[in-house]
């Protein structure tokens, strides 16, 4: 379980709303802050409120020393400046990662996981050179459910079981077995969230 305040979600913030996440996430059972980060797809016109949204919510993780969830979308740049100027104590993971090289470059360099969905096996995705950037040790999947279906059921609703079409990929990309893939992300997944 995790709790944070998505930056689709910045009609819910209040100062009151951090207080509550960061009483609920001392919680055991919770093992993340997220999802949080940055979206200026969705939300052009108030990128100063989502920084600051998520400058607070990394401190909340910190305090608490757990783990973020990012998401960033068409927010690369300040995604990343803020990851250099705010230290995140226990790192975390970039959810759904964009397939931006340089987004990948930057957050593994900073210590973060990457977790790649249905997106990467999109006819037009530039999954392989973004794929391959991501070491074993680093990597993670998710479904995004229950969005981005994964081919051949693009267009569908996504659902948990579709993360095995999302393994494939990654075997396939990396030229290694899909256990060898299950056998990192799950390791991964039981590091990141110390479960």
């Amino acid at each position: 379980m995790q709790f944070g305040i998505s930056p689709n979600d910045m009609e819910d913030y209040s100062k009151g709303n951090l207080l509550e996440i960061e009483k609920l996430a001392k919680n055991e059972k919770v093992v993340a802050i997220g999802e949080i980060g940055l979206d200026y797809y969705w939300n052009k016109e108030n990128k100063e409120e989502q920084k600051e949204l998520f400058i607070r919510q990394i401190e909340i993780a910190n305090r608490l020393n757990k783990p973020i969830v990012i998401h960033t979308r068409d927010a690369a740049i300040d995604t990343i400046e803020i990851l250099k100027s705010h230290q995140v104590n226990k790192k975390g993971i970039f959810h759904c990662c964009p397939l931006n090289q340089e987004l990948v470059k930057e957050g593994l360099k900073l210590g973060f996981y990457i977790s790649f969905s249905g997106n990467i096996t999109f006819k037009n995705a530039k999954s392989f050179e973004v794929v391959n950037l991501v070491p074993l040790d680093k990597i993670l999947i998710e479904t995004d459910s229950p969005y981005l279906s994964p081919e051949p059921l693009r267009g569908t609703r996504n659902n948990p079981a579709n993360v095995k079409l999302v393994a494939d990929k990654i075997a396939e990309i990396k030229k290694i077995s899909i256990e060898e893939v299950a056998k990192a992300t799950y390791e991964n997944a039981s590091k990141i969230f110390n479960i």
